[in-house]
Protein backbone atom coordinates (compact mmCIF):
# COMPACT_ATOMS: atom_id res chain seq x y z
CA UNK A 1 0.00 0.00 0.00
CA UNK A 2 1.26 3.22 -1.27
CA UNK A 3 2.68 5.78 1.71
CA UNK A 4 -0.01 8.38 2.94
CA UNK A 5 -2.65 6.28 1.86
CA UNK A 6 -4.67 5.57 4.89
CA UNK A 7 -7.64 3.32 4.36
CA UNK A 8 -10.47 3.88 6.34
CA UNK A 9 -11.83 1.10 8.80
CA UNK A 10 -14.50 -0.48 6.41
CA UNK A 11 -11.85 -0.98 4.06
CA UNK A 12 -9.78 -3.25 6.42
CA UNK A 13 -13.15 -5.39 6.35
CA UNK A 14 -12.17 -7.12 3.28
CA UNK A 15 -12.91 -10.51 2.73
CA UNK A 16 -9.46 -12.17 2.84
CA UNK A 17 -10.51 -14.73 -0.37
CA UNK A 18 -11.60 -11.54 -2.58
CA UNK A 19 -7.81 -10.62 -1.70
CA UNK A 20 -6.99 -13.53 -3.07
CA UNK A 21 -9.04 -13.33 -5.91
CA UNK A 22 -7.59 -10.07 -6.56
CA UNK A 23 -4.04 -10.83 -6.06
CA UNK A 24 -4.59 -13.99 -8.75
CA UNK A 25 -6.20 -11.54 -11.36
CA UNK A 26 -2.40 -9.30 -10.75
CA UNK A 27 -4.82 -6.14 -10.85
CA UNK A 28 -1.69 -3.43 -11.24
CA UNK A 29 -2.79 -0.09 -9.10
CA UNK A 30 -1.86 1.91 -11.19
CA UNK A 31 -2.95 5.93 -12.42
CA UNK A 32 -6.17 4.72 -14.68
CA UNK A 33 -9.17 3.03 -12.70
CA UNK A 34 -8.95 -1.03 -12.10
CA UNK A 35 -11.53 -3.25 -10.73
CA UNK A 36 -10.60 -2.72 -6.80
CA UNK A 37 -11.40 0.61 -7.37
CA UNK A 38 -14.79 0.37 -8.24
CA UNK A 39 -15.16 -3.03 -5.54
CA UNK A 40 -13.38 -1.38 -2.89
CA UNK A 41 -13.25 2.42 -2.89
CA UNK A 42 -12.08 3.38 0.56
CA UNK A 43 -8.70 1.81 -0.72
CA UNK A 44 -8.26 4.33 -3.03
CA UNK A 45 -10.50 8.05 -2.52
CA UNK A 46 -8.69 9.32 0.57
CA UNK A 47 -6.49 12.07 -0.48
CA UNK A 48 -7.85 11.92 -4.34
CA UNK A 49 -8.04 15.61 -5.88
CA UNK A 50 -11.49 16.38 -5.96
CA UNK A 51 -11.47 16.76 -10.44
CA UNK A 52 -10.77 12.43 -10.32
CA UNK A 53 -12.76 11.91 -6.91
CA UNK A 54 -16.00 12.72 -9.11
CA UNK A 55 -14.76 10.83 -12.42
CA UNK A 56 -13.97 8.50 -9.90
CA UNK A 57 -17.82 7.90 -8.50
CA UNK A 58 -19.04 8.72 -12.34
CA UNK A 59 -17.38 5.61 -13.78
CA UNK A 60 -18.29 3.71 -10.58
CA UNK A 61 -21.53 4.31 -11.04
CA UNK A 62 -21.52 2.89 -14.88
CA UNK A 63 -19.86 0.31 -14.13
CA UNK A 64 -22.36 -0.56 -11.04
CA UNK A 65 -25.08 -0.14 -13.75
CA UNK A 66 -23.93 -2.39 -16.44
CA UNK A 67 -22.35 -5.13 -14.34
CA UNK A 68 -24.74 -5.37 -11.95
CA UNK A 69 -26.54 -8.36 -12.90
CA UNK A 70 -22.97 -10.11 -12.21
CA UNK A 71 -21.30 -11.59 -9.20
CA UNK A 72 -18.02 -9.90 -8.22
CA UNK A 73 -16.01 -13.10 -8.94
CA UNK A 74 -17.47 -12.10 -12.62
CA UNK A 75 -16.94 -8.46 -12.39
CA UNK A 76 -12.99 -9.24 -11.81
CA UNK A 77 -12.78 -11.90 -14.08
CA UNK A 78 -14.17 -9.35 -16.91
CA UNK A 79 -11.75 -6.57 -15.86
CA UNK A 80 -8.62 -8.48 -15.94
CA UNK A 81 -9.67 -9.01 -19.35
CA UNK A 82 -10.41 -5.52 -19.48
CA UNK A 83 -7.00 -4.65 -18.53
CA UNK A 84 -5.44 -7.24 -20.71
CA UNK A 85 -6.89 -5.24 -23.55
CA UNK A 86 -9.46 -8.07 -25.09
CA UNK A 87 -11.81 -5.20 -24.73
CA UNK A 88 -12.40 -2.13 -23.07
CA UNK A 89 -16.49 -2.95 -22.18
CA UNK A 90 -19.46 -4.04 -22.56
CA UNK A 91 -21.87 -3.13 -25.44
CA UNK A 92 -25.02 -4.64 -25.54
CA UNK A 93 -27.19 -7.94 -25.08
CA UNK A 94 -27.41 -10.66 -27.56
CA UNK A 95 -28.79 -12.72 -26.05
CA UNK A 96 -29.38 -13.60 -22.29
CA UNK A 97 -30.27 -17.49 -21.40
CA UNK A 98 -30.66 -19.73 -18.20
CA UNK A 99 -26.92 -20.72 -18.42
CA UNK A 100 -25.01 -17.52 -19.86
CA UNK A 101 -25.31 -14.10 -21.23
CA UNK A 102 -23.77 -12.91 -24.65
CA UNK A 103 -22.97 -9.17 -24.90
CA UNK A 104 -21.35 -7.52 -27.77
CA UNK A 105 -18.18 -5.17 -26.72
CA UNK A 106 -15.57 -2.87 -28.51
CA UNK A 107 -12.33 -3.62 -28.03
CA UNK A 108 -9.78 -0.21 -28.23
CA UNK A 109 -9.47 -0.71 -32.27
CA UNK A 110 -13.62 -0.09 -31.96
CA UNK A 111 -13.58 -3.71 -33.22
CA UNK A 112 -16.73 -5.61 -31.90
CA UNK A 113 -16.30 -9.55 -30.22
CA UNK A 114 -18.72 -11.42 -28.16
CA UNK A 115 -18.33 -11.73 -24.62
CA UNK A 116 -20.14 -14.95 -23.16
CA UNK A 117 -20.59 -15.23 -19.48
CA UNK A 118 -21.74 -18.27 -18.05
CA UNK A 119 -23.61 -17.56 -15.35
CA UNK A 120 -22.00 -19.39 -11.76
CA UNK A 121 -25.37 -19.69 -9.74
CA UNK A 122 -27.95 -20.59 -12.16
CA UNK A 123 -26.74 -22.74 -14.86
CA UNK A 124 -27.17 -26.71 -14.63
CA UNK A 125 -23.38 -27.62 -14.00
CA UNK A 126 -24.98 -31.20 -13.55
CA UNK A 127 -25.65 -31.06 -16.93
CA UNK A 128 -22.52 -29.93 -18.28
CA UNK A 129 -20.85 -32.38 -15.77
CA UNK A 130 -22.65 -35.56 -18.08
CA UNK A 131 -21.26 -34.00 -21.09
CA UNK A 132 -17.68 -33.91 -20.27
CA UNK A 133 -17.14 -36.80 -17.94
CA UNK A 134 -16.88 -39.28 -20.63
CA UNK A 135 -14.66 -36.69 -22.99
CA UNK A 136 -11.71 -38.08 -22.49
CA UNK A 137 -10.21 -34.79 -22.33
CA UNK A 138 -10.85 -34.07 -19.06
CA UNK A 139 -10.82 -37.72 -17.77
CA UNK A 140 -10.04 -35.91 -14.27
CA UNK A 141 -12.12 -33.46 -13.69
CA UNK A 142 -13.89 -33.57 -10.27
CA UNK A 143 -18.04 -32.70 -10.19
CA UNK A 144 -17.63 -29.49 -8.52
CA UNK A 145 -19.61 -26.78 -9.80
CA UNK A 146 -16.82 -24.26 -10.80
CA UNK A 147 -14.78 -26.70 -11.90
CA UNK A 148 -16.83 -27.77 -13.96
CA UNK A 149 -18.21 -24.54 -15.16
CA UNK A 150 -14.42 -23.25 -15.75
CA UNK A 151 -13.61 -26.25 -17.56
CA UNK A 152 -17.22 -25.95 -19.62
CA UNK A 153 -15.72 -22.64 -21.01
CA UNK A 154 -12.19 -23.84 -21.58
CA UNK A 155 -13.70 -26.73 -23.71
CA UNK A 156 -15.57 -24.70 -25.79
CA UNK A 157 -12.29 -22.57 -26.63
CA UNK A 158 -10.73 -25.65 -27.42
CA UNK A 159 -13.09 -27.10 -29.62
CA UNK A 160 -13.60 -23.82 -31.66
CA UNK A 161 -9.35 -23.89 -31.79
CA UNK A 162 -10.02 -27.59 -33.14
CA UNK A 163 -12.89 -26.61 -35.65
CA UNK A 164 -10.64 -24.07 -37.09
CA UNK A 165 -7.98 -26.30 -37.98
CA UNK A 166 -10.57 -28.69 -39.71
CA UNK A 167 -11.46 -25.43 -41.70
CA UNK A 168 -14.74 -25.70 -40.17
CA UNK A 169 -17.09 -22.79 -40.22
CA UNK A 170 -16.95 -21.27 -36.38
CA UNK A 171 -16.18 -17.96 -34.84
CA UNK A 172 -12.36 -17.26 -34.36
CA UNK A 173 -11.91 -17.99 -30.72
CA UNK A 174 -10.04 -14.99 -29.02
CA UNK A 175 -9.26 -15.95 -25.31
CA UNK A 176 -10.96 -16.93 -21.84
CA UNK A 177 -10.65 -16.98 -18.27
CA UNK A 178 -12.73 -18.76 -15.52
CA UNK A 179 -16.04 -18.27 -16.48
CA UNK A 180 -16.07 -16.11 -19.63
CA UNK A 181 -15.15 -16.86 -23.03
CA UNK A 182 -14.36 -14.13 -25.75
CA UNK A 183 -14.71 -14.71 -29.52
CA UNK A 184 -15.10 -13.28 -32.46
CA UNK A 185 -18.22 -11.15 -33.82
CA UNK A 186 -19.51 -12.82 -36.61
CA UNK A 187 -21.89 -10.09 -38.45
CA UNK A 188 -21.20 -6.65 -40.60
CA UNK A 189 -21.20 -3.31 -38.37
CA UNK A 190 -23.60 -3.50 -35.00
CA UNK A 191 -25.59 -6.18 -36.61
CA UNK A 192 -24.64 -9.77 -35.78
CA UNK A 193 -25.58 -12.51 -38.20
CA UNK A 194 -28.99 -14.11 -37.76
CA UNK A 195 -29.13 -17.66 -36.36
CA UNK A 196 -30.42 -19.80 -39.30
CA UNK A 197 -33.97 -20.41 -37.58
CA UNK A 198 -34.49 -16.79 -38.01
CA UNK A 199 -33.56 -16.64 -41.40
CA UNK A 200 -33.83 -19.62 -44.09
CA UNK A 201 -31.31 -19.05 -46.85
CA UNK A 202 -32.86 -18.04 -50.16
CA UNK A 203 -30.55 -21.39 -51.87
CA UNK A 204 -31.91 -24.05 -49.26
CA UNK A 205 -30.02 -26.85 -51.40
CA UNK A 206 -26.53 -25.40 -51.51
CA UNK A 207 -26.81 -23.89 -47.73
CA UNK A 208 -27.52 -27.86 -46.79
CA UNK A 209 -24.62 -29.36 -48.67
CA UNK A 210 -22.33 -26.77 -46.70
CA UNK A 211 -23.40 -27.43 -43.30
CA UNK A 212 -22.95 -31.31 -44.25
CA UNK A 213 -19.74 -30.90 -45.58
CA UNK A 214 -18.48 -28.81 -42.66
CA UNK A 215 -20.03 -31.55 -39.80
CA UNK A 216 -18.17 -34.33 -42.13
CA UNK A 217 -15.02 -31.70 -41.44
CA UNK A 218 -15.55 -31.74 -38.07
CA UNK A 219 -16.32 -35.70 -38.00
CA UNK A 220 -12.91 -36.16 -40.00
CA UNK A 221 -11.00 -34.48 -37.23
CA UNK A 222 -12.27 -36.70 -34.51
CA UNK A 223 -15.48 -34.02 -32.96
CA UNK A 224 -19.22 -33.97 -33.25
CA UNK A 225 -21.42 -30.87 -32.37
CA UNK A 226 -23.51 -32.66 -30.28
CA UNK A 227 -25.69 -29.82 -29.83
CA UNK A 228 -26.50 -28.91 -33.54
CA UNK A 229 -29.71 -27.67 -34.93
CA UNK A 230 -31.42 -24.24 -36.53
CA UNK A 231 -30.88 -22.48 -32.88
CA UNK A 232 -26.71 -23.33 -33.03
CA UNK A 233 -26.20 -22.15 -36.63
CA UNK A 234 -25.70 -18.42 -37.89
CA UNK A 235 -26.66 -17.76 -41.79
CA UNK A 236 -23.82 -14.98 -42.23
CA UNK A 237 -24.59 -13.81 -45.99
CA UNK A 238 -25.44 -17.29 -47.06
CA UNK A 239 -23.01 -19.04 -45.55
CA UNK A 240 -23.66 -21.19 -42.23
CA UNK A 241 -21.22 -21.14 -39.04
CA UNK A 242 -21.55 -23.34 -36.22
CA UNK A 243 -21.66 -21.87 -32.83
CA UNK A 244 -22.17 -22.89 -29.24
CA UNK A 245 -19.31 -25.92 -29.69
CA UNK A 246 -18.89 -26.46 -25.69
CA UNK A 247 -21.01 -29.27 -26.08
CA UNK A 248 -18.32 -30.76 -29.07
CA UNK A 249 -17.27 -34.30 -28.08
CA UNK A 250 -14.65 -36.46 -29.42
CA UNK A 251 -15.84 -39.76 -31.41
CA UNK A 252 -14.19 -42.04 -28.06
CA UNK A 253 -16.74 -40.66 -26.57
CA UNK A 254 -19.68 -43.28 -25.40
CA UNK A 255 -22.38 -41.15 -27.22
CA UNK A 256 -20.79 -39.94 -30.09
CA UNK A 257 -22.78 -41.79 -32.93
CA UNK A 258 -25.89 -41.10 -31.03
CA UNK A 259 -24.81 -37.14 -30.49
CA UNK A 260 -24.05 -37.37 -34.43
CA UNK A 261 -27.33 -39.62 -35.75
CA UNK A 262 -29.17 -36.22 -33.49
CA UNK A 263 -27.67 -33.51 -35.05
CA UNK A 264 -28.24 -35.21 -38.66
CA UNK A 265 -31.82 -35.69 -37.62
CA UNK A 266 -32.27 -32.09 -36.49
CA UNK A 267 -30.25 -30.41 -39.87
CA UNK A 268 -32.83 -32.68 -42.11
CA UNK A 269 -36.02 -32.23 -39.87
CA UNK A 270 -35.30 -28.30 -40.38
CA UNK A 271 -34.55 -28.15 -43.98
CA UNK A 272 -37.65 -30.92 -44.93
CA UNK A 273 -39.71 -28.68 -42.76
CA UNK A 274 -38.86 -25.82 -45.54
CA UNK A 275 -39.29 -27.94 -48.28
CA UNK A 276 -35.89 -29.45 -49.51
CA UNK A 277 -36.29 -33.51 -49.54
CA UNK A 278 -33.12 -34.88 -47.82
CA UNK A 279 -32.78 -38.23 -46.13
CA UNK A 280 -30.77 -39.17 -42.71
CA UNK A 281 -29.41 -42.01 -43.69
CA UNK A 282 -27.39 -40.98 -46.60
CA UNK A 283 -26.71 -37.57 -45.18
CA UNK A 284 -24.99 -39.73 -42.38
CA UNK A 285 -23.30 -41.42 -44.72
CA UNK A 286 -21.99 -38.84 -46.44
CA UNK A 287 -20.41 -37.17 -43.17
CA UNK A 288 -18.62 -40.07 -42.45
CA UNK A 289 -17.36 -41.12 -45.40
Amino acid sequence: MGAGLRPSMSALTINIKDLKLLTRTKVRFGTEPKIAYYLYPELFIYNMPKARKEKFKQDREDFKTMHGVFDNFTNLTLFKLITEGHFRGLESPINIGKESNVFSALTNEEKRVIVKIYRLETCDFNIMYNYIKNDSRYGHLKRKKRNVIFAWVQREYRNLMEAREAQVNVPIPITFSNNVLVLEFVGRGDQIAPKLKDMVPKNKKQFFGKITENMGKLYKHGLVHADLSAFNILNFEETPVFIDMSQATTLNHPQAEEFLERDVRNICNFFNKHGLRVNEKSVLNKIKK
